[in-house]
């Protein structure tokens, strides 16, 4: 008889509002989406009071940016957005980005492609190179 193959199923992965009542919390991610053979990344970000990351461009992926908790800034090329609670922001690749949290902090979601693994390709001047 053959095995049965699990077919995918949907779940819970984590309350979001549980997560950003445990604040204050340090810098960086309050979760991660890890489950196997998923296509997607998303994470749980953190960003305590008057703090930020620094403008930068995304050259490879789309990013969809969903604050959740607190408010802040966006930086972009053109000027800057107010993030609230609510604020869905669509970040396309190549467009310079910087956030930066008001006095309370700043909880976001992002999701995105998951990142292609390293590749080798030939450089400009023939040899090979690596690339993400």
């Amino acid at each position: 008889m053959a095995e049965r193959i699990a077919e995918p199923t949907p779940s819970v992965l984590c309350d979001v509002r549980e997560l950003t009542a445990l604040l204050p919390a340090p810098a960086g991610a309050l979760w991660k989406l890890a489950e196997g053979g998923r296509q997607l990344d998303a994470n749980l970000v953190h960003l305590p009071p008057h703090q930020g990351v620094e403008a930068h461009a995304e050259t490879e992926l789309d990013v969809l940016l969903l604050v959740v908790a607190g408010t802040g800034v966006l930086g972009t090329a053109e000027g800057t957005e107010p993030l609230a609670g609510g604020t869905l922001i669509w970040l396309p690749r190549g467009s310079v980005r910087g956030i930066t949290a008001h006095a309370e902090g700043l909880s976001y979601l992002t999701v995105h492609r998951r990142r292609p693994g390293i590749q080798i390709r030939p450089s400009e001047d023939g040899a090979p190179s690596h690339a993400h």
